[in-house]
This record gives C-alpha cells, sequence and structure tokens, in this order.
C-alpha cells in the first residue's frame, strides 16, 4: 500500500508539471494532499543528515528512531492543519563588508514538509520561469549564468550593461505580494495557508521569539523557491513581456536568485531600463540599492570609447567574477573574467584563518582531507576559462601559508622548502585546474 501512494503521487506530480506546461493559465486547487505519508519519509530521506539542528534540538537520526510514527503523527496535523512550523533558530555568519548575515536553521519538520512543498511548487513553476533565471533551479548553476552573459555580449551587439542590487531582498520581500503571486496559479486554500504559517513564523535570536512581518526565512529550504517565484512576477515577465517590447534595440537578462544584470545595445535603452527597475521595485514594497545600481558603457567598443573619453575600461561584478572587456590571442573580442578582489582577499584570508587555527589541534593527516576539498572546492567554482591566473594566485598563497604553520607546529624550523615540496609529492593537495570552459565546442 505505502509503495502505491508513492507511485500515486509521482504519477500525480507528472500529470500537474504537464497541465503548467500545457497551459500557462491553469489554476491548480487540489494539491495538498500530495503531502502524504510516504512521500514526506522520501522528503525526510532526501534531507542533509548532518545539518545543524533547529530549536527542538532534533536531528536527522534523532528523528529517523521513530520515523513511521512520526510521519504518522506529521501527516494527522497536516490534514487537521494543527502543523505550525516551529521558529528557526537565527545564527550570523560573517560577510565581506564586516557585516554579520542573518541565517535560520530550521526544525527537522520544518524541513520535511518544506522539502515536500517546494517539489510540488516546482513542478509548476519550473514550466514558467524563463530560461535565463538560474538561482536556486533543477539541473540550472551559477556557471551556466556565467556562460550565457559572455554569449549574450559576444553574440549580440551589446554596448551597455546595467547592474542591479537589490537592497536586503530575501529580509524585505511583502508576505501580502508574494502570497497574491501564488493565488495566481494556486488555488488550494490549505496549501496556501500552510505557505503562509511558514512565513510567519519567525526566529529565535538570543532566546527572543521574532515574528515575521516581512521576508523570506534564509536559511530554509522553501525560500529561495518562493524568492524565485517573487521575482518571476515582478522583474523576470516584466522584462520579457514589457521592457523588451518598448526597447528600441537589443536587450536581455540574466538573473541568477537576487543577483541580474541587463545587457543592452543603446545607451537610450540602459538609461530608461535603469530607471524603470527603480520604479518597478518600489511598487513592489522594495529598493534597489543607488551605490551598487548602475549603467555602463561595456562591449566590443568600450577599450576604444575609455581612450577617447580619456578614462578607464568599465568592469562590472557578477556571481563573484570581474568581467572586462579583452581580446584573444587571434585579436578578436572576448569578455574576460577573474575572480573580484573582495571575493579573493576574502578566500585567502578564510584560508589563512583556517590553518593558523587548526595548526597546532590536531595533526595534518586528521586534516589534510579537509584541506584538499576547500582547493577542490575554490577550483570546482572560480576555475572558469580565462581565470587561471587567479586560481593559480589562491592555490600560491595558500601554500606559502601552509609552508609557514607547518614549520611553526614546533619552535624549531622543521622544514625548507625543497623538503616541503617533496613533502606534497607524498602528501598530494588538488593543483589549480580550469573546470569550466566556456569556449569548447
Amino acid at each position: 500500500m505505502p509503495y502505491a501512494e508513492m507511485d500515486e503521487t509521482k504519477l500525480k506530480l507528472t500529470l500537474i508539471a504537464g497541465h503548467a506546461l500545457r497551459d500557462s493559465d491553469i489554476q491548480f486547487t487540489s494539491l495538498a494532499h500530495l503531502l502524504n505519508g510516504e512521500f514526506l519519509k522520501q522528503c525526510f530521506n532526501n534531507l542533509n543528515r548532518n545539518k545543524a539542528k533547529g530549536v527542538d534540538n532534533v536531528g536527522w537520526y534523532d528523528y529517523q528512531e521513530k520515523l513511521d510514527k512520526n510521519i504518522i503523527n506529521l501527516v494527522d496535523r497536516l490534514k487537521n492543519k494543527q502543523f505550525n512550523p516551529q521558529p528557526a533558530r537565527r545564527v550570523y555568519i560573517p560577510k565581506e563588508n564586516g557585516e554579520k548575515r542573518p541565517l535560520g536553521i530550521s526544525t527537522i519538520e520544518n524541513k520535511i514538509v518544506e522539502k515536500g512543498l517546494t517539489v510540488i511548487l516546482e513542478r509548476i513553476y519550473e514550466q514558467d520561469f524563463i530560461n535565463n533565471s538560474f538561482g536556486f533551479r533543477p539541473q540550472r548553476n551559477c556557471h551556466q549564468a556565467l556562460k550565457t552573459i559572455d554569449s549574450q555580449i559576444i553574440k549580440n551587439p551589446i554596448n551597455h550593461v546595467v547592474e542591479a542590487d537589490i537592497k536586503g531582498f530575501f529580509d524585505n520581500v511583502s508576505h501580502e505580494l508574494l502570497l497574491e503571486f501564488l493565488q495566481i496559479r494556486i488555488k488550494d486554500r490549505s496549501l496556501i495557508y500552510l505557505i503562509k504559517k511558514f512565513l510567519k513564523a519567525g526566529y529565535i535570536d538570543e532566546k527572543l521569539l521574532v515574528i515575521s512581518e516581512k521576508g523570506t526565512p534564509q536559511g530554509s529550504i522553501l525560500s529561495p523557491l518562493l524568492a524565485n517565484i517573487f521575482l518571476h512576477y515582478v522583474l523576470d515577465i516584466w522584462f520579457e513581456r514589457i521592457v523588451k517590447n518598448h526597447a528600441y534595440g537589443y536587450c536581455e537578462l540574466v538573473r541568477y536568485a537576487d543577483d541580474f544584470v541587463c545587457v543592452v545595445q543603446y545607451k537610450k535603452d540602459a538609461e530608461r531600463i535603469e530607471k524603470a527597475l527603480h520604479h518597478r521595485f518600489e511598487r513592489f514594497e522594495l529598493l534597489l540599492h543607488p551605490a551598487k545600481t548602475r549603467k555602463i558603457s561595456f562591449g566590443r567598443f568600450e577599450k576604444e570609447n575609455a581612450k577617447r573619453e580619456g578614462r578607464k575600461v568599465n568592469t562590472f561584478d557578477f556571481l563573484g567574477f570581474t568581467h572586462f572587456c579583452d581580446n584573444a590571442r587571434k585579436g578578436w573580442f572576448k569578455v574576460g573574467r577573474k575572480t573580484s578582489k573582495k571575493k579573493f582577499a576574502r578566500k585567502c584570508n578564510e584560508m589563512t584563518i583556517w590553518l593558523k587555527k587548526i595548526r597546532n589541534k590536531e595533526k595534518p593527516k586528521e586534516w589534510w582531507s579537509t584541506l584538499q576539498s576547500k582547493l577542490s572546492g575554490h577550483f570546482q567554482y572560480y576555475g572558469v576559462s580565462g581565470n587561471y591566473e587567479k586560481i593559480n594566485a589562491f592555490y600560491k598563497h595558500t601554500l606559502r601559508v601552509l609552508f609557514k604553520w607547518l614549520n611553526r607546529r614546533s619552535q624549531k624550523r622543521s622544514m625548507n622548502w625543497a623538503n616541503f615540496m617533496k613533502y606534497l609529492d607524498k602528501y598530494p593537495i588538488p593543483k589549480p585546474k580550469i573546470e569550466h570552459n566556456f569556449y569548447a565546442l
């Protein structure tokens, strides 16, 4: 019986996706019943098992001990509308500018239901989202967004870029507007009521309960999808249907979560788009950061324009990379990219602090695999076409710091550089490598 229930849910989810794809105006009236026992059990099994615990101090393995009983109880509460999401446990992580970013850690039951809601909503909205939206979507990633920016500028007559920054987006999304957007597609009151409960659940900060009046909880499984739905209506389809139809020349939008840029052919269009973006977000109770939102000239003629006007060649940052106008070896124009100064400095500093902290706590064999993972992760993200110099600089920085702290494990200097190289031959660490080739045929 349980397997039959799961198979039926899978079939219904497939049918929902098909209906959403064929008819962009169809509204779904019966979705909450899909949050059944077997479906939620699968959602539980798909969760990360080693994540931090929420306010109830119950982890994945704790919940698993009486999984069947816990899931039956959870389904009963959902059916009877007695399930109330618990507030998240708020923690703070450092940002590049010295400030701290708030992050909410959900309870295990919140995560199970959020995962279920996310799967259901994705079946509908993945059929609606535009191709140039890349953040927190299945089979899409930041490197595809970077590749799209590259292709847009090289293959089209792009002479200007409008880069924008939404001020405190996740903290300021209007609950009322978000629920209105959801009800364009979803007419299931039970599901909307459940999502509203999650939005209003709030968080515990230093033992104080803070009720959320706006914003989507950062750190929750459901939050990225809700953010994408909000920006789909506020930005994406507005740009597709209104901005493009009123532009004199070519223009396109590329978005990753709340980070986006517009590539534009004509200066007049760029000026109008920048102004329109401010008005558009104000209308939906959000603000663009005045210092981080700007239009610049950029493209194959930018170097000539900068030289003629006696100024520096413009660059722009997107997803941790600084994009600049460059030339290939054969002379044709291309978009260059390198790790942005802020990101590079931050990553080097993080590596220095970690190595200094770990060197005397454990023997190298205990943390060597972590070091390998940190380097691999850095090269996996920043190893894109044209950025070898920067990832190699990060590698060399790591070598210098590693050499320094290995020698400071005792008062007597125990290793010269030649011996250090022999040590690395025996215990290798990943070397810089271009993982994402944007120019491969």
